[in-house]
């Protein structure tokens, strides 16, 4: 996705992250560029034209017209005849609702990333780990005027970014340098390799102050601050972490970081007093 023509089409002082077009090789072409367009509407949270959605994800229009047709005859989105744009329809929005469906849609996940995005005004991000990459599932987007839009579903290497290290906390060391060998294996030519002594220094550090902090690492001029929550053992890894501009999060990340701690607290407090789903299922019927 080529930043500067999304921001200057959303519009304000703020950049978007989280393009992912060097994995288009790993993936079925078309495939992978119907969710590409299914999260550029998350994004724009509005109707789009095909010349739009072409120029930001840099797709032929004449193959991105077609998929938008197509998901239109499938019901997933909508064609304005009037304005010649696309929109999502509720059928998107009810893609995936099982899944974690008591955590995220109005669950305690989600009113607890609310509740930090409205305290600190940054993004606010929810990653897991798949295979050699932190992923972010769900994105709360920033509120404050200079801030950077998050895509979600971005990717971002275990071995390279806040999120990622804090997932690897809970693994023996032996699996994070096998994790950082594979990476440096995967990489290209010319791209920064990850030193396994200094991968395995960042990761006792996270498990001694208990967050990590990533700035201008994966992006230029941003970076996070990421907790792992803690979880029972039958329970996926996730890693909660504040998106935004660097200046921002290094001047008041003291600030920041307290208010993580309090309000991961105060939903493991919350998740340790609810009564269990099944007990609650039970009792609605």
């Amino acid at each position: 996705m080529e930043l500067a023509r999304l921001s200057r089409a959303l519009g304000g002082e703020h950049r978007v992250v989280g393009d992912d077009h060097d994995e288009a090789d790993r993936v079925v072409k078309s495939a992978g560029r119907v969710l590409q367009i299914l999260e550029l509407f998350d994004i724009l949270k509005r109707e789009a034209l095909v010349s739009e959605v072409s120029e930001l994800l840099s797709f032929p229009q004449s193959s991105t017209s077609a998929l938008l047709r197509s998901l239109v005859v499938l019901g997933y989105l909508s064609f304005n005849t009037q304005t010649r744009a696309f929109a999502p329809t509720t059928r998107v929005a009810l893609l995936g609702n099982w899944v974690n469906g008591p955590l995220l849609g109005d669950g305690p996940l989600a009113k607890l990333m609310q509740r930090l995005n409205q305290r600190t005004g940054q993004a606010v991000v929810l990653a897991v780990r798949n295979q050699i990459w932190a992923q972010y599932i769900h994105v709360v987007q920033a509120i404050c005027p200079v801030r950077l839009f998050v895509v979600k579903g971005s990717r971002r290497p275990l071995v390279r970014s806040g999120a990622g290290l804090t997932l690897l906390a809970d693994l023996a060391d032996n699996e994070i340098k096998r994790i950082g060998t594979r990476y440096n294996a995967e990489l290209g030519a010319g791209e920064p390799r990850v030193c396994l002594p200094t991968l395995l220094e960042q990761v006792h550090a996270v498990r001694s102050k208990g967050y990590a902090v990533s700035l201008n690492v994966v992006t230029v001029g941003g970076g996070v601050i990421a907790m792992r929550l803690p979880r029972p053992s039958s329970e996926e890894q996730f890693s909660i972490a504040l998106a935004g501009a660097t200046e921002i999060l290094r001047n008041i990340m003291d600030e920041f970081i307290f208010i993580l701690r309090e309000e991961i607290a105060n939903h493991m407090n919350s998740m340790a007093a609810a009564p269990p789903l099944a007990l609650v299922s039970a009792e609605a019927v």
